[in-house]
């Protein structure tokens, strides 16, 4: 969603980094392919999804507190369509906005992020409410860089369904909840017309969030609930993998959905690479390189500056190295899983040599 709260940082200019500490470890899930056919109608009636888990269940998006409501996902792909199903227990089901792109987590939601070259860059949002209603926009950047968010991005040809278990804007019964199918082809995410982007045997970072409001009922409809001076309440935010902060557009936190080719069924594997891991360490010292400059006005010219402690990852001594040029500055390690240069850029981005 687009509510951005600035996230707090430690104190201290000197931070300490330890991947068992500071990082919290993404959720991960395997896809299954299916060759069954999937009729988007908003239920799990379909043969495929039966054969495929759940995920783990949501969690605050601070990975603080246990949410109010219980809310699961399940995933499956073929060579068309990112099949999602989400299911969402939930009292009073409501909503009232009907525009196409509208802001949508003003209603009770569900919401879909998706960065398929895990770079934190150029990544993708949707949001449905329980009437179907759906914003779907494309993001260049984290809000926390100067960004362009484009609304007029639309999943062409995406399907989307609703059930509700019980009654619809109706306060005077209590209700089960409502699920959510989508089918998102893969040719919304395409850079160009020839890619062939299906990603066969490989990850996306992904994460999901669900909004939800404390309501009131006025002239017997539902509403976001306000406080004695008129203020809306604060939203809850409800997400499979936890962000640690309450600020969805922190890509690099999300989780990991591995596509295997195997069928809907059978069983696979997946670890998260060594090279994801020693990103996240490179994160933290690019939050911190952040925060330095927030305190002392100047950027930190070596990793010396920022933590006192050395990065070690799966047993190996990880040792990033900042370069400030003039059109910015890096940081940058070797892996020594995969030899391969990892970077991130002043702005956040990733890239791998």
């Amino acid at each position: 969603m687009f509510k951005f709260i600035t996230p707090l940082f430690f104190g201290m200019c000197m931070l300490t980094f330890g991947q068992s500490k500071n990082i919290t470890v993404p959720e991960s899930y395997i896809a299954y392919h299916t060759s069954e056919a999937i009729d988007v109608d908003g239920s799990d009636a379909d043969a495929s999804w039966n054969k495929v888990a759940w995920t783990n269940l949501f969690i605050d998006i601070e990975g603080i507190k246990k949410p109010t409501y219980d809310t699961q996902v399940k995933m499956l792909w073929d060579d068309t369509y990112f099949y999602i199903l989400a299911k969402m227990e939930e009292p009073h089901v409501w909503a009232d906005i009907t525009e196409h792109d509208a802001i949508i987590f003003y209603n009770n939601d569900f919401e879909v992020f998706i960065d398929p070259d895990g770079d934190t860059h150029n990544y993708y949002e949707i949001e449905v409410n329980a009437i179907n209603t759906v914003w779907d926009l494309f993001v260049n950047k984290p809000y926390r860089e100067s960004n362009v968010v484009l609304n007029d991005w639309t999943a062409t040809g995406m399907k989307t369904a609703i059930n509700i278990n019980g009654t619809l804007n109706n306060p005077k019964d209590t209700d089960k909840g409502w699920m959510l199918e989508m089918a998102i082809p893969w040719d919304v995410f395409k850079k160009a017309y020839f890619e062939e982007n299906v990603p066969k045997d490989d990850f996306w970072r992904v994460n999901f969030s669900r909004v939800n409001w404390d309501h009131q009922i006025t002239d017997g409809k539902y509403g976001r609930k306000k406080d004695a001076e008129g203020n809306y309440l604060p939203e809850y935010n409800w997400v499979w993998s936890s962000q640690g902060v309450i600020n969805m557009h922190e890509p690099e936190k999300w989780g990991y959905v591995y596509f295997s080719s195997k069928e809907a069924g059978g069983k696979d594997s997946f670890e998260i690479p060594n090279d994801e891991k020693i990103k996240w360490e490179m994160y933290e010292v690019f939050r911190a390189q952040k925060k330095h400059y927030e305190t002392n006005k100047q950027w930190a010219t070596s990793v010396d500056q920022l933590s006192s402690s050395p990065i070690v990852v799966e047993g190996k001594t990880i040792r990033p190295k900042i370069e400030i040029h003039s059109f910015g500055w890096t940081i940058s390690v070797k892996s020594p899983f995969t030899d391969k240069i990892l970077i991130i850029k002043e702005d956040g981005e990733f890239l791998s040599q």
